[in-house]
């Protein structure tokens, strides 16, 4: 016992030495150090405040009167609440059926980025074939490329696909599958790869794992923080993405809401307008509070899965 109270208190002070965090006691009653560090909690403040505020006056704008949002636009809050702004815009614009076509477009992209993320990933860093280096590089390469020197090309690819002939203009499919064609998400996917320990590999094998197996039992099961940022950084790209579905579907009713919103603005009550707005931004806005602890360990485990 003599001996365990001694550790025991040092593992204490320790543990207690480390809540307290990079700087001591001592210099936290230094005027200096305190003064810098209470305008740093300002500053962070006041930038949090500041990102926050357009999700504040969306929320405002979109249970406010039409008159009042013209008559008063920097009033802090309506004097005259109506919430059911928000109901008539679900039916009056159709907001429920544009984020339905939304939820099917996001959900298919994401399907379509895991698998092409996963074995492009998976063939450049783990089987590496001979030809895996200058795959490597033209993947890089085509991150420099800007996408609207491509789009003329690509719709053209959708409207007639190279050797079956048919046409994914007007379908899921036209937004589908370039959406899965994403360099930078093979790229962090073969990075995270990369800091597998290949002795894991090299156990599999002498088991008589063949490479689906050790894709399906190693790979994935060890991969699923950076999968979790690959996904929701896909649903947060292809929830926002503008200009693709709108060129590649011209059926109004088969729009996202990202490109029925603008047509919608012409003819809709600007409160409508505002409320369908909201309704929009909500659902992203609620997977990145929901997930955001699997998105900060998946990128403490990209950067440090070797340490």
């Amino acid at each position: 016992m003599a001996v365990q109270t001694p550790l025991r208190a040092r593992r204490g002070s320790r543990s207690e030495e480390n809540a307290r965090g990079l700087i001591s006691s001592a210099d936290r009653r230094r005027t200096s150090v305190r003064f810098s560090l209470r305008s740093v909690q300002t500053l962070s403040l006041l930038l949090l405040a500041f990102g926050a505020a357009p999700l504040y006056w969306t929320f405002k704008g979109a249970v406010s009167p039409t008159q009042e949002l013209l008559r008063d636009p920097l009033a802090l809050w309506p004097a005259h609440t109506q919430w059911e702004n928000l109901s008539r815009a679900w039916s009056e614009l159709q907001v429920g059926q544009y984020l339905w076509n939304t939820v099917v477009l996001v959900t298919g992209s994401v399907v379509a980025h895991f698998v092409v993320a996963t074995t492009g990933g998976y063939v450049l860093s783990v089987l590496r074939p001979k030809w895996a280096a200058p795959v490597r590089w033209m993947v890089l390469a085509t991150l420099f490329i800007p996408g609207s020197i491509s789009l003329v090309a690509l719709y053209l690819t959708v409207l007639d696909l190279p050797g079956l002939g048919i046409s994914l203009a007007n379908t899921p499919w036209g937004v589908w599958l370039p959406h899965a064609a994403s360099a930078f998400t093979v790229l962090i996917v073969m990075k995270f790869f990369d800091g597998i320990p290949r002795e894991l590999f090299e156990a599999a094998k002498v088991d008589g794992a063949g490479p689906f197996t050790i894709f399906r039992r190693i790979v994935l099961p060890m991969s699923k923080p950076i999968l979790a940022v690959v996904t929701l950084l896909t649903v947060m790209n292809s929830w926002k993405d503008f200009l693709w579905p709108l060129i590649v579907i011209p059926d109004t009713e088969k729009q996202p809401i990202s490109a029925a919103l603008p047509r919608l603005a012409e003819t809709a009550e600007q409160s409508l307008l505002i409320a369908g707005m909201l309704l929009a931004v909500l659902p992203p806005v609620v997977l990145f509070l929901i997930f955001q602890r699997q998105i900060v360990r998946g990128g403490g485990g990209f950067t440090g899965l070797k340490g």
